[in-house]
């Protein structure tokens, strides 16, 4: 050890008086190393942990016996059924794929320190070789296991695949466990360093119960009839003053007032750890919460407001006190820096909830941005109405409003909260949110004078006599600049590297702890407030997989018990993976991304017959437990249009769509919404919206705006789309909308070998009474003819629609037959109905 640079990887507080001390090699000597606390701070006590401590995080630890040791947590894998499932250790030393059935790799069950596990075990130096090996878990029935993203050997590979690796440097014999005397002070930078000799020092981060930190008490802006009470949580800071001033003008000299740390009582600590005292506070009869408030006597209501905090300035600080911070319970703002402007909660009020949420069987969704919609309108109305909320709310109560013509029955805005658009004229998506509960100034008419919130708070209630639901697009899992959060406390609030650089799953810049206690309850307060103050319907989250299954579990929890028929919808990917098959044990639904590359791909000849029947069927049971759990679609704000992606023009330029462009949008719609789940569209993907082929519009509004002169170039294909929404939403529809899995005989299908065209008959076991849906579709350039049983072909049929149109009662020209042999032609599709 003498001969390698002695370093510290990292140093954590697990609890106020325990962490944990990371050493980057083996520590081989029988004395623990020299190490204490900067500010010459001794260590109580200083031990090495038991050698398999380090493997339920890396997948391995070898013992001082030289004997390697891969073990499996099983408590960690559900999935897995010892008694009948057989794990291998596969890596570069075996051939991966080729350890699979061969039983000198098979893990064996076995008990750790009283946990169960599955173990493989072996002479260690085979493995400790240079360059470093990787390995991973993997069935008998080759499904590889995933790899916890914050292991501490994870290694990801150019095909984006997650592998362990084996340091033999670091086998378990380097982590040691430390007490301390009394608890730290945490609004101090302390360090852990080395107390003989030369030796790199590294940050002590706090960890474990520090995340755990939390507070029920109100937080925000609290407005009484005579004083104003503001709090903020932060738990590492050492100073934190408002700013507060009466008019805009006054930013320069603001009146400024420090905030106290308020002490919880008995009573309120009991009720922030569910009923309990919790035990690092049992004993005490009062504790610090992390809350810092202040009371002014004056109803500052109207005025504005913003806090500057100073901590911890190391790898895991990020504090500023020079930084103006937004309150992140801020109601209304000013702009993305702020200020925050101070509401009472009885100015805002109750949104509208006298709506009637449909059941998510019945949603038709289209996916749609403020602007974009409100831009092109046509009807009067300024500029300035263009941009935002008010325009679009006399747009959804004009007579003409396209979403209402077109006949869906819900809305899903992209976000609506304020975002880090510099300026309320710049065009923004939304994505980057400065505030989970302030309205986008650049949505409202008159910003300082929180005008959003009247303003979206009419918007849904328009929406909702339109007979609209209302679902918003939220970001939770990153925000944008400026980071309000960072500057509060950066290491609670987002997810950091272990040298205290934000991790970056997101493609953002940054990526949110949404594990952290109070930033859970950040996200929770925040729907429900968007919930109970503007009426909303439900939400969509945008990457969900970095809040993690069981964020969402407790979001959905606490969401239903304040609207019992929340719609929640997830994006459930990121690049760090995909959770769709998780949240299939959930009350969530999911987009559906395998559905949207799929038909992307049919309608041009590509994929199988296997894939469409699965996917009509509503995608069943590994993806969706029951029908509305996946949302069907092909086009969202994301990448090219449809028109953009499917175009047989080398450019990927859809303005001038072709005749098989046109042809194979139809047969899209009647997939879209023959489909079983919940379909959604983009708007203006009825009238073939194209971007000229560009692939990322987040800032061109330019070319997301929608041009609604499409609708009447290409009317037939509105009508096709409006015509499908109408009939999926009628009774005749019925048997498109299930709420729960139909019975095994529900679907029979029909195709014939070497073409991937398709016929599906609904209810063919008559399970939901007498009637029968027939839709065929052939997505190929060439005739096809498909077999149809006998009993199929002998119904009463008639034919609703074909690839062109639908056909009203007392139709014109030649309705096609269901014969044995069914003839479909190219690029078409066609729906019948039959109630024999």
């Amino acid at each position: 050890m003498s001969s390698r640079p002695r370093k510290i990887v990292q140093a954590s507080l697990e609890t106020p008086t325990t962490g944990t001390i990371e050493l980057a090699h083996d520590w081989r000597e029988a004395s623990p190393p020299d190490l204490a606390l900067s500010g010459g701070v001794a260590f109580a006590s200083l031990e090495r942990v038991p050698d398999h401590t380090y493997g339920c995080e890396s997948g391995y630890f070898v013992s001082p016996h030289g004997e390697i040791f891969f073990f499996l947590q099983l408590d960690q894998h559900p999935e897995i059924d010892p008694a009948t499932d057989v794990v291998y250790l596969a890596g570069d030393f075996n051939g991966w794929q080729q350890a699979v059935g061969q039983a000198e790799w098979a893990l064996v069950p076995a008990s750790l320190d009283g946990a169960s596990v599955l173990l493989w075990s072996g002479k260690a130096e085979r493995f400790l070789t240079n360059p470093w090996l990787r390995f991973k878990f993997v069935t008998g029935q080759h499904l590889w296991l995933d790899v916890p993203v914050n292991a501490p050997n994870v290694v990801r590979d150019g095909l984006g695949n997650s592998n362990r690796l084996i340091n033999p440097e670091c086998t378990g014999l380097h982590l040691f466990r430390f007490t301390l005397a009394a608890p730290l002070d945490l609004s101090r930078a302390w360090r852990v360093q080395w107390t003989r000799g030369e030796g790199e020092s590294a940050p002590l981060r706090p960890n474990g119960f520090f995340f755990n930190l939390k507070t029920e008490l109100p937080l925000g802006v609290l407005v009484r009839a005579d004083e104003t009470t503001f709090r903020l949580f932060a738990p590492r800071a050492s100073r934190v003053e408002l700013h507060v001033c009466a008019q805009l003008t006054q930013q320069g000299a603001p009146h400024s007032y420090p905030l106290r740390q308020r002490i919880e009582t008995r009573s309120e600590r009991r009720a922030a750890n569910g009923g309990t005292n919790g035990a690092e506070h049992a004993a005490a009869p009062g504790s610090w919460s992390g809350v810092w408030e202040v009371t002014l006597n004056q109803n500052l209501h109207g005025w504005f407001y913003w806090y500057t905090l100073d901590g911890p300035r190391d790898e895991f600080g990020g504090f500023d006190p020079q930084q103006r911070v937004l309150d992140p319970y801020a109601l209304a703002t000013v702009a993305r820096e702020g200020p925050g402007i101070v509401l009472e909660r009885s100015w805002v009020g109750k949104g509208d909830r006298s709506f009637r949420t449909p059941g998510w069987q019945d949603l038709i969704i289209a996916e749609a941005h403020v602007r974009d919609l409100a831009t092109g309108m046509a009807i009067p109305a300024t500029m300035e109405e263009r941009r935002g909320f008010a325009g679009l709310r006399k747009w959804v109560e004009s007579p003409d409003f396209y979403l209402h013509r077109l006949g869906v029955n819900c809305v899903e805005l992209q976000p609506v909260t304020a975002n880090d658009a510099l300026t309320t004229d710049e065009y923004h998506w939304g994505y980057m949110p400065t505030s989970w509960f302030a309205p986008a100034p650049s949505y409202s008419l008159a910003p300082a004078e929180a005008s959003g919130v009247r303003e979206l708070q009419a918007l849904v209630a328009a929406l909702h006599k339109r007979g609209m639901a209302v679902l918003l697009d939220v970001v939770f899992n990153h925000v944008g600049e400026p980071a309000h959060l960072r500057f509060i406390d950066k290491l609670y609030y987002f997810e950091l590297d272990t040298a205290g650089v934000l991790t970056n799953w997101s493609g953002c810049g940054n990526d949110v702890r949404a594990r952290s206690a109070m930033a859970k309850r950040l996200i929770i307060d925040s729907c429900r407030y968007l919930i109970e103050s503007y009426g909303v319907d439900g939400f969509r989250f945008d990457l969900a997989e970095l809040l993690g299954i069981d964020v969402l579990r407790e979001i959905e929890t606490a969401l239903k018990r304040v609207k019992h028929d929340v719609i929640l919808i997830a994006e459930p990917w990121s690049f760090r993976g995909h959770i769709a098959g998780a949240l299939a044990d959930t009350g969530w639904a999911s987009w559906n991304d395998g559905y949207r590359n799929f038909v992307r791909e049919y309608v041009r000849g590509g994929g199988s017959v296997t894939q469409m029947e699965y996917y009509l069927k509503g995608s069943p049971w590994y993806f969706a437990k029951f029908p509305a759990q996946t949302v069907n679609y092909t086009e969202s704000h994301d990448d090219r249009t449809w028109i953009d992606l499917v175009t047989e023009h080398p450019d990927g330029d859809g303005h001038n769509p072709t005749a098989n462009d046109r042809r194979r949008t139809h047969l899209m719609a009647a997939m879209l919404f023959a489909s079983i789940g919940i379909p959604m569209i983009a708007a203006g993907q009825d009238f073939l919206r194209t971007k000229r082929g560009v692939t990322n519009t987040y800032l061109r509004g330019d070319l997301n705006v929608l041009d609604y002169r499409r609708i009447h170039r290409f009317p037939g294909t509105h009508a096709y789309f409006a015509d499908w929404i109408a009939f999926r939403r009628s009774d005749r529809g019925r048997l498109l909308r299930q709420w729960s899995r139909p019975s095994e005989g529900f679907f029979q299908s029909f195709s014939v070998k070497g073409s991937t065209a398709l016929a599906l008959l609904y209810n063919a076991d008559r399970s939901q009474g007498p009637e029968h849906l027939l839709f065929a579709v052939n997505p190929t350039l060439q005739e096809v003819t498909l077999p149809l049983d006998a009993p199929t072909a002998g119904r009463s049929w008639r034919q609703i629609a074909d690839h062109e149109r639908f056909f009203p009662d007392g139709m014109h020209g030649v309705p096609q037959p269901v014969e044995a042999e069914l003839f479909l032609a190219p690029l078409s599709c066609a729906l019948w109905i039959s109630w024999g």
